[in-house]
């Protein structure tokens, strides 16, 4: 039977807090699911469960026919009890789930008890075991050993090796191939334990020892331990045994509560008494690595898991530079530094030649997947200027990295190859409002180290891209929603290559990724919609008030939102295809965006800046988390579907829990609790939203962006990778100027043209290299255009005004 991972509908994570115990595991219907060691990357085992029957009459395995409750057996601690019962209310489980302190092994502390006295003796349970080691179901072998007079399963595969011992020692043990050989199909065909096999080699394996129930109340312990090799394993498994679990449960519980007692008294917004706000801060903490500190993955899950197979070995368990800053932000928010330090310390050692980061990557830097985002690339800006607000950043200098994040963001932007949903490229308001704040964050540290021009050069980078965020990502012809034709749009996409890409007034067509086959996949940019405008007034670039804003919110909230019993809730977009598909079934390629919780949250940012109470929006992400405090990526946004398991406003089959979820919801009680929006930069608000000083206005050419026009009175400034004098005339070549560049300490040099007085007016201009000695050997053309009426106006408070012009 071929492989397949678990479901990412998880009803609990958890990790010791403790770099010694480079362990995680997950939770689903009350047993364990995917265990991850030694990184935080790498799952090792699909499921371990627990198996049951009489012998005569019934077969039981845990996950599909007992009913189960798993609750946190901690305030902060991620450990976890679970009540299970059989529906004929033959027996009772109940169990502890933690991992030990300071090894890598999972505990599960257990008691069996017998509702019936008739099963005295005859109810049979066996530990099952699903290695996936080294990310894979394949190519795993088993083996039973006898280590100290006792059966010990284990599995190994390329250096990771497993071990699964119990306190009651097994009685029997079997090993074998699943769907043919393995226990599971062994007692579910004939009701006992009837095939002994003490190996078996290179193959998708199971693992099955019995454990002896001689009393009406069994308790103990079962242990699955890791290590580089079997001895290494079989030694951890041991040495956990050997400890009594009300030992270990202590010092869990301890450690858990050393990191707890920092957290800054923000609940008192929330509605749950801050139930969220604490669980969210562990989860945060826990989805860090411990060999790799600072290295946050998005989710201890793999979205529709139980549909994935070996093909697909990254799920979420990979470093996202986008939800990596997010989790860090909320854990500054909440009062923790230290791990968000750590997080800007292992990004500046992870990233590229070039400045960027990759798409994602697993926790030692080798790149998934490889699409350039250029939000990523501005995210470790934001966090290090934080840092520096708080005196956070201590001996580490950041200045090396963002000199060539900056170096990046105005060499490849302004258009972006993947925006924030990591599917198409061109112009994104959200990623171009990222840019702006990093940006404007680098000017101010540049200029604190004395490098004034290196600062202005910067700051005026920011100040065209806000110039034209509006004229890039605006429609004037939207029939989303009659009587408003002006919006945002998602993206307007052009191919970042491209150095003439239209900026038109048509917007052109988006061809969009993951929808259903036979559905056009081409679709007009200007009916389009996504809320990452908002990020504009989030980082204080535009105000809430702006006319574009609220007609853009509108159009988003006729065409994304919907209403659940927990609250509001939007889609990513529309004509989403990234989901769990209309009949139920798994997102394989293609289906139906669903709804995210974390965009609640994003909205209640956008209320709170508004001067509204944020507080309807709080309330929605609390009721969106399950019955544990999990916040999921997506819930399902139709009416209920019982026979497909499937509820309005509770959790499909993608990520749960979503770190970014929980960071939103931490980010969004401090903004509530401090009256202003946490991430807003004032320098930013000051400069674009506040300030009523009139910035200088530009227009950019580089050799991956060449306008054939800029408007009249616009400064066009010309900018390349070396030195350059530029060889430019406004007539024609009857008279010539030759300008040096100006260097920066990015390693970009550039020179300024002045702004042409008429429509139809031109500069024609080009390069001498310095450094070779070398005519660029062919000219180029701006013509001065007359501005359209939309921008002939200056931006001042929250709205567009019009000059008389």
């Amino acid at each position: 039977m071929a492989p397949r991972w678990s479901h990412s509908n998880k009803d609990g994570v958890g990790t010791a807090y403790s770099a010694d115990s480079r362990l995680w595991f997950t939770m689903w219907r009350g047993i364990v699911t995917e265990v991850y060691f030694p990184t935080i990357d790498r799952p090792q085992l699909r499921d371990l469960e627990f198996l049951l029957t009489d012998g005569t009459s019934f077969f039981h395995e845990e996950k599909r026919h007992v009913r189960s409750v798993t609750e946190r057996s901690g305030e902060h601690a991620l450990a976890y009890r679970v009540r299970g019962e059989d529906p004929e209310a033959n027996y009772r489980i109940h169990k502890q789930v933690l991992a030990d302190p300071h090894l890598p092994t999972l505990l599960v502390q257990s008691r069996i008890e017998l509702l019936r006295p008739s099963l005295t003796g005859r109810l049979r349970l066996f530990a099952l075991a699903s290695p996936h080691l080294d990310v894979g179901g394949w190519g795993n072998s088993a083996t039973v050993y006898r280590v100290l007079d006792q059966p010990i399963l284990t599995a190994e595969k390329n250096g990771v090796a497993l071990a699964v011992g119990c306190t009651t020692p097994f009685s029997r043990a079997s090993v074998g191939y699943v769907g043919a050989s393995d226990g599971w199909t062994d007692l579910s065909q004939h009701l006992d334990l009837t095939w002994s096999f003490d190996r078996a080699p290179d193959g998708n394996v199971a693992l099955t020892g019995e454990i002896p129930l001689f009393h009406e109340r069994t308790e103990f312990t079962l242990g699955l331990a890791f290590g580089e090799s079997i001895s290494a394993a079989v030694t951890a498994l041991f040495q956990s045994l050997g400890t009594p679990f009300e030992v270990h449960l202590k010092r869990f519980y301890d450690q858990w509560a050393r990191i707890a007692a920092h957290e800054l008294p923000i609940a008192g917004p929330s509605h749950d008494g801050g139930r969220l706000y604490r669980l969210s801060r562990s989860i945060l903490l826990a989805h860090e690595d411990k060999t790799y500190p600072g290295a946050f993955i998005a989710s201890l899950s793999i979205p529709w898991g139980a549909a994935k197979g070996d093909e697909d070995r990254g799920g979420y368990h990979l470093v996202w530079t986008r939800d990596m800053a997010q989790t860090a932000g909320a854990l500054m928010a909440s009062g923790n530094t230290e791990a968000p330090a750590r997080a800007l310390i292992y990004l500046a050692t992870r990233q590229q030649a070039d400045g960027g980061f990759p798409q994602n990557f697993w926790v030692d830097g080798a790149p998934y997947w490889t699409g350039v985002q250029l939000d990523e690339v501005a995210y470790p800006i934001l966090l290090a200027g934080r840092l520096r607000e708080t005196g956070a950043l201590a001996n580490f200098d950041p200045i090396p990295m963002l000199r060539s994040a900056v170096r990046f963001l105005i060499e490849r932007g302004p258009a972006t190859e993947q925006d924030r949903w990591e599917e198409v490229g061109g112009y994104s308001p959200s990623t171009i409002a990222a840019s702006i704040a990093a940006l404007t964050l680098a000017a101010e540290l540049a200029t604190e180290r004395g490098l004034r021009s290196d600062g202005r050069f910067v700051q005026e980078y920011a100040d065209f891209l806000e110039q034209h965020v509006d004229r890039w990502t605006v429609t004037e012809s939207g029939t989303l929603v009659p009587g408003i034709p002006r919006h945002y749009v998602r993206i307007r996409p052009v191919a970042v290559h491209d150095p003439h890409p239209d900026e038109g007034p048509d917007l052109g067509m988006v061809r969009l990724p993951n929808l259903p086959p036979g559905v056009p996949d081409l679709v007009p940019a200007a009916e389009v919609v996504d809320g990452g405008f908002l990020d504009l007034v989030r980082y204080g670039i535009r105000a809430p008030d702006d006319p574009l804003v609220l007609d853009s919110i509108r159009v988003m909230d006729r065409v994304l939102r919907v209403d659940t019993p927990f609250g509001p809730v939007w889609r990513r977009y529309n004509h989403d295809g990234y989901g769990t598909r209309d009949d139920g079934g798994p997102y394989d390629g293609w289906g139906t965006g669903r709804a995210w919780p974390l965009l609640t949250g994003e909205r209640g940012h956008y209320e709170l800046a508004a001067g509204r109470n944020p507080a309807p929006y709080l309330r929605a992400m609390e009721r969106f988390a399950n019955s544990v405090g999990l916040l999921p990526e997506q819930v399902w946004d139709e009416a209920d579907r019982p026979t497909l398991h499937l509820e309005l406003g509770r959790p499909t089959e993608s990520a749960v829990p979503l770190a970014w979820a929980h960071a939103e919801y931490v980010k969004l009680l401090r903004s509530a609790a401090d009256g202003r929006v946490y991430d807003m930069l004032p320098s930013v608000e000051q400069r674009y939203v506040k300030g009523r000083a009139s910035h200088r206005r530009f227009e950019v050419w580089k050799f991956n962006r060449q306008p054939a026009t800029f408007d009249v009175g616009e400064t066009l400034r010309v900018i390349a990778d070396q030195p350059f004098v530029l060889h430019a005339s406004r007539d024609g070549w009857a008279t010539v100027s030759d300008g040096e560049s100006s260097s920066t300490v990015f390693g970009l040099h550039f020179a300024d043209l002045a702004p042409l007085a008429h429509a139809g007016d031109r500069w024609t201009f080009t390069f001498r290299w310095v450094n070779v000695d070398r005519w660029e050997g062919r000219d180029y053309a701006v013509t001065a255009v007359d501005p359209p009426a939309s921008r002939r106006g200056v931006r001042s408070g929250g709205a567009s005004r019009p000059t008389g012009a």
